[in-house]
């Protein structure tokens, strides 16, 4: 968090109009008074804390709040009926996002009949061993896994999962569902759910002229961060584009209100909260997201 302030101080002190990001909740709570202060925009691709929903300041993102997402998984499990009780696992190192959806899930899946046996929160250093977590989730015997966590601290820790139970469900948060996930997890990532409104089978035009481009350039398929910050920055040039003399870039967002992204539109209101379709559920399959519902 200090060097998230840091580097926005810097920024601001550069004279600069606006700045796209950051990529965690901590991090955009962390420096989210200060750009209010200093009266500049922001604009995140992926924080998703409702401890930023609902206030008047510069702080705005492109993607849902964890209650739309965490609610969105907890209703699809009890649907599928696959699994009753759960152990869930979260990264503390991020914890205005982790606790925050593991809160939301936790009241959804409890509403629809399920229990949370018990959580374990856990922070990635040297000694952080994954078995070890792995041992304590099935421990609680639970009949799935939830994972609240980076894509690669996900593909670990299901990795070290399927070394003691190969058949238990597992599901991931939004925030582990990225081609990393897909790269690092391998087999052990086979048959794991997750929930995200990107679409990786998108046919929108635009959509697709950008992923050939990145794939072209990177080598590589964007993802959610790359479609969502790529959003986040046309956000920011269009209000440029249309900004009126005397008028701050805040104004001129919320006077355009509406925004055409890569795979659909989307609006902001009055608190720079995005309003974006509904979400799917995918799972992994044969090293691919599949769409589910």
């Amino acid at each position: 968090a200090a060097v998230a302030e840091r580097a926005v101080r810097e920024l601001i002190a550069e004279g600069v109009s606006a700045i796209v990001g950051p990529m965690t909740s901590d991090m955009g709570k962390a420096v989210a008074p200060i750009l209010s202060e200093a009266k500049v925009l922001m604009v995140s691709p992926t924080v998703t804390t409702e401890a930023l929903t609902g206030i008047d300041d510069y702080f705005f993102r492109v993607t849902a709040t964890t209650r739309y997402f965490a609610s969105r998984n907890a209703s699809y499990q009890i649907k599928a009926g696959r699994m009753h009780r759960l152990a869930a696992a979260y990264d503390r190192s991020n914890k205005s996002f982790t606790e925050n959806w593991l809160a939301n899930f936790k009241a959804a899946f409890h509403e629809g009949g399920g229990e949370i046996l018990g959580a374990v929160g856990f922070e990635v250093s040297d000694d952080t061993t994954f078995l070890r977590i792995a041992h304590e989730l099935l421990a609680l015997q639970p009949d799935g896994i939830l994972i609240v966590a980076n894509s690669m601290d996900s593909a670990l820790l299901c990795q070290q999962i399927r070394k003691l139970d190969t058949n238990i469900e597992i599901t991931l948060a939004d925030w582990g569902a990225t081609e990393r996930l897909l790269e690092m997890g391998g087999k052990a990532v086979e048959g794991v759910t997750v929930v995200q409104t990107f679409d990786r089978h998108s046919t929108a035009p635009r959509y697709l002229a950008f992923r050939q481009a990145y794939l072209d350039r990177f080598h590589r398929e964007p993802g959610f961060a790359g479609v969502n910050t790529y959003d986040a920055v046309n956000v920011v040039l269009e209000a440029i584009a249309n900004q009126k003399d005397g008028g701050s870039l805040k104004e001129s967002v919320l006077t355009i209100r509406q925004f055409e992204g890569l795979q659909s539109r989307f609006s902001f209101d009055d608190f720079g909260d995005v309003k974006r379709p509904h979400a799917s559920i995918s799972v992994v399959r044969n090293g691919q997201f599949v769409v589910l519902e």
